[in-house]
């Protein structure tokens, strides 16, 4: 195999690569602060709920974890479009993966709050706690701090899912390899650079959610438990 490498193409299209960078960020920010409330939510309605409430968040989730991330944000962009609802890309992706991660966000917070030992709570109650004080400073605080790792990996692969997000047209990192590609048709070398790019993103998610937890939860730093 005789191939010439040619990354010359940076020199000259930096920029979009920079602004894709920006705009993959965004997204996971907004996804990821929107999708934490919402799959918290959802997660305490699924465990301490009636049992319609807990019904319809089994059915969300089952619904949502079983379709594709693509199917549903076409749906959104694309299906909406056909009844004369418009919601823009940058808008429709941000729901989509919205309500893709915090259906996963769910179920990770629900065994978290299910592994809180039922002595804790009984404690609680003796102590006149409400129910709604047992669940903010006993139950919620020691389960995201249990399931954290897990909710770190699924915020990276949520990160990493926003390359789908350029079927509907968001000019996120993925669609501007797709654009530098269709003018410089060096697919090889864009597609490794994007990879690079998105390692670089995996990368700094995870340090800026570790150093996230280093300061909220004092105890997980204080007996060194790794993320």
């Amino acid at each position: 195999m005789n191939y010439d490498f040619d990354f010359s193409f940076l020199s000259t299209h930096w920029r979009e690569l920079i602004d894709g960078m920006l705009l993959t960020l965004r997204l996971s920010v907004a996804t990821i602060v929107f999708g934490f409330v919402l799959g918290v939510a959802l997660a305490v309605v699924r465990t301490q709920g009636s049992p319609l409430g807990r019904r319809l968040v089994s059915g969300y989730v089952d619904l949502i974890r079983n379709t594709p991330l693509v199917i549903q944000a076409f749906w959104l962009f694309f299906g909406l479009a056909a009844l004369q609802i418009r919601v823009p890309a940058m808008a429709a992706a941000i729901i989509a993966l919205t309500i893709n991660v915090s259906a996963y966000t769910t179920e990770i917070v629900r065994a978290g709050i299910e592994s809180i030992p039922r002595g804790q709570l009984e404690a609680a109650s003796c102590l006149g706690m409400s129910r709604w004080k047992v669940l903010r400073l006993v139950i919620l605080p020691q389960a995201v701090e249990r399931m954290y790792p897990a909710l770190i990996s699924q915020f990276v692969l949520m990160m990493l899912a926003t390359s789908i997000m350029s079927q509907i047209s968001t000019e996120e990192l993925t669609a501007a390899g797709y654009a530098i590609q269709s003018q410089t048709f060096r697919g090889f070398e864009i597609y490794l650079v994007i990879a690079a790019l998105y390692l670089v993103l995996s990368w700094l998610l995870r340090l800026s959610m570790a150093g996230f937890a280093a300061v909220v939860f004092t105890r997980r730093r204080r007996l060194k438990t790794p993320l």
